[in-house]
């Protein structure tokens, strides 16, 4: 298409139709000048306005006042680059137009594309342009006029700044709750539109957060505050928290104070000045459903995650502005990759909470961590209670088993439940790996069931026992399960084995059995004497408050070493000692929980549709294998025909769209080359056209299908991807039900000696590091005397993956706390979650250090010593270039190294940047950059 087509529109043209439906959705009126109304409507956009510098693109009115510009430009500009444009219309407005000016200038401008769009307000106490999903609705913009006018503030932004300190408090605040919102509040006033608080489980995140809502309501007129939780029971709870949660100087609840929504249905009250509510219904809200399923609001959003990002659309019931400031709990579970546009939809504050952040979570809150505040902090401060690992091992749980043919053996269909007997026919081998997901074994279960049992007495030794030598009250026990249809075993098994009811022994799932709701069982669990033990599988692991938990069982593995966190988490709880005989009646005192262990994660660092089968008791792999070989026969493809039909009739949606990507056809495509390879009738026509008769003989006609039985199978042959693919949604159809196999314990201790475990982490560490020196960028520079080159932060990196990989899946904090095990008057501080301490680890490691410390803190003592250096040499600094020397000071500690360019980016660009910085340290800054580097960051 060609400029000359009448049909052909100009991009900037069509930026500019696009940009007129967003503002008609944000129910603005758009107008050409010639035809310009403004008491139209409240808001009106009128295009082509001329200033006294020329036609600006859109000029916004509210209430028949000129109130901002829009500057347009066609997809994929720049826009940081047009921003003057913005201004010099925001500047020029006519003598004679109505107009709202703020020192001489409009105060509202956006730079847009249609696809994206960048926001600056005037009112904001340091003005910065922001990307927005959309254009702000014109009541909203003239609310703030209004508020700007009537109280000098206009944006919460512009409020934030004048909010008084946070008294301290140690009555009604811990400490690190203090820290919390006081290191908050400071980044907020700074303009940080994202902010991280990392707290240990159990430490009053969720009222350091009401503490937050409350100031940022009553000091800023923050209108709504949109409250975060991870599933639906999470939003019932922390509802309950506010509703207790007394106002400071009042005497009166919060809820008395204001309007607190819990969203179970989708609309927003409008008098709400906080909504607690899930991403998933968020979600639903800006898809503009009526309701979502309150199934799926009580699941997980991890659990829930779709298979790719979630795209939004603008909403008009759900407005960007609907919320000033959005509040993350539980904020390390994978919402910013899927749910990502949600969260990025609304212009407000993110502020995250989590015990257990992970690197995705650091990127999306731009590394701005105001608050650390970790496990062995809390236990110290009386926060947590610590934890005693007891370990239990089988010897199926260690090396799987084998299921010896000619047994009768049940299979068992992992959703349905559905059983069917049938004969094995080979020996059906199975590894640790494969238990309770394709196989269930079930006298592993009911042994390790069974030793839990007898060795509580062990974990217990100061509670009654009964005639049998058994705990008489039960410890409140959460056993963690791999599946659902896991943790029906578990529960059917542990009620034999314990001889107790169904009142004793519950599952807490979200297909919980029994006919009682999964919160209501909760409560029952949290409050009451009876369930004695929970088996779940995610719907306790995050969040969830229940005190009394003294014994955590773990029957599944953990891969995630943040996920393994929050679930060790619900036994690291304290509790009023009379609170825990209400539910444990010849309980103490909780000092400590148990970590049962029966998988190793703390070792870890973390039926026939068709009559075409024609091979019974070949696995699905060998026949597959034997196709790659070219050993195709009839009866091969035949029963090869069969099984993809099965597993097509079965396919999950998200398996099937993986294997067809593999395949590049559908599997039904290939099934019917498959049937129509063994068709006689279409082997018959085809061995008539090669051999021009229409009576070809004997070895024409098995010439004939021997060519089309291995065109069949081609496209399996030739692709392993999708035999691999194959094989692996076969399995995870059926579960073997393991009756034969005797299973017995191999280990039942608590764990080895922390000290001796300690020496022997540092003993791999050091020798790892020696195997291991000429391989690594980072360490070929930390072994080399001087440094042959500089670290880089690339390096250090690089460095961390290695070590986190199995077989020892080291982290820095590990490695920390073995030190500090090993020898404390040698170790301060601690590892956090700041990568660079790994070069402070390896430099101890190695004899260069005599004191671990964090990397930060050396970096600072270097930086005073140079400051003091400098001086004695007649250089001094005056503030501003301090600040900006110990902004510079902070980059390297979590850095390693700087570069001009850098300064172009936060936290610099808000104190004017590279320009800025040119002008307090003139031409002296690349080398100024060069000589600080080579002084702290060695």
């Amino acid at each position: 298409m060609s400029p000359d087509d009448d049909s052909y529109i100009a991009p900037e043209q069509k930026a500019r139709q696009r940009i007129d439906s967003m503002l008609d959705a944000a129910g603005w009126v758009v107008q050409d000048y010639k035809d310009v109304n403004l008491y139209a409507g409240t808001g009106v956009a009128v295009r082509e306005l001329v200033t006294t510098a020329g036609p600006a693109d859109y000029v916004l009115f509210v209430n028949r006042q000129a109130i901002g510009v829009i500057e347009a430009k066609k997809k994929g500009t720049t826009l940081s680059g047009v921003e003057w444009q913005t201004v010099k219309y925001q500047d020029n407005v006519p003598d004679e137009l109505p107009a709202y000016l703020l020192n001489g200038r409009l105060p509202y401008g956006y730079e847009s594309t249609g696809d994206e769009t960048w926001f600056t307000c005037r009112m904001d106490p340091e003005p910065t342009a922001r990307r927005v999903f959309w254009f702000h609705r014109p009541d909203t913009l003239e609310w703030q006029i209004e508020d700007q006018i009537n109280h000098g503030g206009g944006t919460i932004r512009a409020r934030i700044p004048d909010m008084p300190d946070l008294d301290e408090d140690p009555g009604r605040l811990r400490q690190a709750q203090f820290e919390a919102i006081t290191n908050l509040e400071r980044s907020l006033k700074d303009n940080r539109s994202r902010a991280l608080i990392q707290m240990a489980t159990g430490s009053g995140k969720t009222f350091a957060a009401a503490n937050i809502c409350e100031r940022l309501i009553r000091h800023a007129q923050a209108k709504r505050i949109l409250f975060l939780v991870d599933r639906g029971n999470l939003g019932k709870q922390t509802l309950k928290e506010f509703q207790g949660f007394e106002v400071p100087g009042s005497g009166r609840k919060f809820t008395e104070l204001y309007n607190v929504q819990h969203l179970t249905h989708n609309q927003v009250d409008p008098v709400a000045s906080v909504c607690i509510g899930t991403i998933q219904r968020v979600y639903s809200m800006l898809r503009g459903e009526a309701d979502l399923p309150e199934d799926l609001d009580e699941e997980s959003a991890y659990e829930l995650s779709p298979d790719r990002p979630v795209e939004v659309d603008y909403q008009s019931a759900l407005p960007i502005e609907m919320f000033d400031v959005i509040i993350v709990d539980e904020c390390h579970r994978s919402i910013y990759g899927v749910w990502r546009q949600v969260l990025e939809y609304f212009d407000a504050f993110l502020i995250g909470l989590t015990a257990t952040p992970g690197k995705q979570t650091f990127g999306f809150f731009n590394k701005n961590l105001v608050m650390e505040y970790g496990f062995p902090q809390a236990v110290a401060d009386g926060v947590n209670v610590d934890f005693d690992v007891f370990r239990l091992s089988t010897a199926i749980s260690e090396g799987g088993s084998t299921i010896e043919a000619g047994y009768w053996t049940t299979f068992r269909d992992r959703e349905t439940r559905d059983e069917r007997l049938e004969q094995v026919d080979e020996d059906l081998t199975y590894d640790e790996k494969a238990l309770d997901k394709k196989v269930v074994a079930k006298d592993q279960i009911r042994t390790v069931v069974r030793a839990l049992r007898d060795n509580m007495p062990v974990m217990f030794p100061d509670r009654e026992v009964d005639e049998y030598g058994r705990l008489r009250h039960i410890p409140k026990t959460l056993i963690f399960a791999k599946d659902d249809s896991h943790a029906e075993d578990i529960v059917r098994i542990a009620r034999e084995e314990l001889g107790k009811g169904n009142d004793v022994i519950a599952k807490i799932t979200y297909k919980s059995s029994d006919g009682a709701k999964p919160e209501q069982l909760l409560q029952d669990f949290r409050t009451g004497y009876y369930p004695r033990i929970a088996v779940t599988v995610d719907m306790i692991a995050t969040g969830t408050d229940v005190k009394p938990i003294e014994i955590v069982v773990f029957m599944r593995m953990v891969r995630s070493r943040n996920f393994f966190e929050q679930m060790k988490g619900r036994g690291v709880r304290t509790i009023p000692d009379t609170d825990l005989q209400v539910v444990t009646p010849d309980a103490s005192h909780k000092d400590r929980f148990v970590l049962v262990d029966a998988v190793g994660v703390t070792e870890t660092k973390l039926i026939e549709t068709t009559p075409l089968e024609r091979k019974r008791g070949v696995s699905l792999d060998k026949l597959l294998h034997q196709v790659a070989l070219g050993q195709v026969s009839e009866d091969l493809v035949s029963t090869l025909a069969s099984r993809l039909a099965r597993i097509d009739s079965r396919i999950a949606p998200a398996d099937r769209e993986k294997v067809e990507a593999v395949a590049g056809q559908s599997l039904k495509s290939i099934e019917h080359g498959l049937i129509e390879a063994i068709d006689p009738d279409r082997q018959l026509a085809a061995a008539q056209i090669v051999s021009g008769s229409s009576e070809p003989g004997e070895s024409e006609l098995a010439k004939a299908k021997v060519t089309m039985l291995d065109q069949a199978v081609q496209p399996i042959a030739a692709n392993p991807d999708l035999r691999e693919q194959l094989v692996n949604v076969q399995r995870s159809f059926d579960q073997v039900i393991d009756e034969i196999s005797i299973d017995q314990i191999t280990r039942a201790e608590f764990a080895v000696d922390a000290r001796a475990r300690a020496a022997e982490t540092i003993k791999s560490f050091r020798a790892y590091l020696d195997e291991h020196k000429d391989e690594i960028t980072a360490l070929q520079v930390l072994y080399s005397r001087p440094f042959a080159k500089r670290l880089t932060y690339r390096d250090v990196k690089e460095l961390a993956e290695a070590i986190g990989r199995p077989p020892h899946r080291w982290t820095p904090e590990h490695l920390w706390e073995a030190y500090e095990t090993l020898d404390a008057s040698k170790v301060r501080g601690s590892a956090g979650t700041v990568l660079t301490n790994i070069v402070s680890l390896v430099r101890f490691t190695l004899g260069e250090d005599d004191e671990l410390a964090p990397y930060p803190e050396q970096v600072s003592e270097r930086f005073d010593v140079w400051l003091v250096q400098r001086e004695n040499a007649g250089r001094s600094f005056n503030d501003e270039q301090l600040e900006w020397l110990r902004l510079i000071r902070d980059h390297l500690a979590a850095s390693l190294s700087i570069e001009p360019l850098e300064l172009l980016d936060p936290p610099f660009s808000q104190r004017g940047g590279l320009g800025r910085a040119r002008e307090l340290f003139g031409q002296d800054l690349d080398d100024l950059l060069t000589e600080l580097t080579e002084a702290v960051a060695a």
